[in-house]
C-alpha cells in the first residue's frame, strides 16, 4: 500500500485550517476534532493500492495544486518551508524507489520538503 500526503503546518489555528481547504479546493484528510493539536496540520491524502497499476504522479499532482495558489498561500502567512509532501510507502521483500530529476527540479525550485517513510508489511 502507498500512500501519498500534502502536509502544510497551520500552526494549530482553525480559521487557516479551514481557508486552506476553501483556497487549495481538495479535501483534508478527516480532523479528530477532541486532540489538542487536531489543526495543527493541513493534510490531504491520496492511497494507492497494490492492486492498482498506475502509479500516482504525486509531486506532480500536489505541486499543480500549491503552484498557482502561493500568492494566497502567503497571504495565509504559510511559508513554502511549512509545506510537506510525503510519500509512505509499505514494501514487501525489498524496497526500491526513484523518482524523476525534473520532479526533483520542481520540488527545489519551489521549496518544497520531500519526506520518504518505509516500512516492511
Amino acid at each position: 500500500m502507498n500512500y501519498y500526503r500534502l502536509d502544510i503546518d497551520t500552526g494549530n489555528v482553525v480559521s487557516k485550517y479551514h481557508a486552506l481547504s476553501e483556497l487549495l479546493e481538495v479535501i483534508p484528510a478527516t480532523v479528530n476534532e477532541n486532540e489538542k493539536l487536531a489543526y495543527s496540520v493541513w493534510s490531504h491524502s491520496v492511497e494507492n493500492s497494490d492492486e492498482q497499476i498506475s502509479r500516482f504522479d504525486f509531486i506532480n499532482n500536489f505541486l499543480d495544486i500549491l503552484e498557482p495558489k502561493f500568492p494566497e498561500l502567503e497571504k495565509l502567512k504559510i511559508e513554502r518551508s511549512d509545506i510537506t509532501i510525503w510519500f509512505l510507502y509499505e514494501y514487501d521483500q525489498q524496497c526500491n524507489m526513484e523518482f524523476n530529476p525534473n520532479d526533483m527540479k520542481r520540488l527545489g525550485e519551489n521549496g518544497i520538503t520531500l519526506c520518504i517513510s518505509c516500512w516492511q508489511k
